[in-house]
């Protein structure tokens, strides 16, 4: 298989060398619900997913009738030491077969320290708060830098959905700004857990910035084939996520 042209300075970051992040006053409980799922959320961005496995619809029936929160993990497993992003339930949609739609937004960072054995048919894990060092905060020149880059993939990425819609305001803040540039890219899956995982908003800024250009090629590429062909009035291909 070929290799991804995609590259990220970003080194892998094996689960028990991640770094321990102890807070006081955790602000969320410990015990979260876990959804293992081959994508990454990231703080501040909207998922949809679709419920269909039985442990995972009583997982939503337990979110729900609690704080409707759970634990996303990126992979097909939940490892100790894995970094997820909490997920907020809010939009349901039952189905008449039992399965549901839903929308998520991603709240914050956890490090997964263990999982608990329970009652639940689907995992349980304890938790703590994951974030980013206070003193790692990137240069206004590179914040920049980032947002004249992802502005620009952006507007492509509309042109290849048809969306007409108006686009949401970048952050002034550097850490919600890199999650919602790192929540635009169509990169591969172990560049974005990557961009999960790292505690220095400097080197995820800068790790965007390096990963933003061959997006924008390859997504200037698709838009010009997207505009010559044949238009039938529908809108460009949306990615449906199923969670299985």
């Amino acid at each position: 298989m070929p290799q991804s042209p995609i590259c990220c300075s970003l080194p892998p970051t094996p689960y028990s060398l991640l770094p321990d992040t102890h807070l006081e006053a955790p602000y969320y409980s410990t015990m979260l619900p876990l959804f293992p799922l081959t994508t990454v959320l990231f703080p501040g961005a909207p998922m949809p997913l679709h419920i269909f496995e039985p442990r995972y619809r009583q997982m939503l029936a337990d979110c729900l009738e609690g704080d409707r929160r759970f634990g996303l993990v990126p992979g097909e497993q939940a490892e100790p030491g894995a970094v997820g992003c909490i997920a907020h339930i809010r939009v349901a949609q039952p189905l008449a077969d039992g399965r549901s739609n839903i929308v998520v937004m991603g709240e914050k960072r956890f490090r997964l320290l263990a999982i608990e054995s329970t009652e639940h048919p689907y995992l349980m894990g304890r938790t703590e708060d994951y974030e980013d060092r206070p003193e790692s905060a990137p240069s206004p020149q590179d914040q920049g830098v980032l947002i004249e880059l992802a502005g620009r993939y952006r507007e492509l990425l509309r042109v290849l959905m048809d969306s007409a819609g108006e686009s949401a305001e970048w952050s002034g803040e550097p850490v919600p700004l890199s999650f919602q540039v790192a929540a635009l890219l169509e990169a591969p899956l172990e560049i974005r857990v990557r961009l999960l995982a790292t505690r220095s908003t400097t080197a995820r800024v800068k790790a965007l910035i390096e990963v933003l250009p061959p997006l924008l090629r390859e997504a200037s590429s698709r838009v010009e084939v997207h505009l010559r062909a044949p238009r039938n009035g529908v809108g460009g291909p949306h990615h449906e996520i199923v969670a299985e």
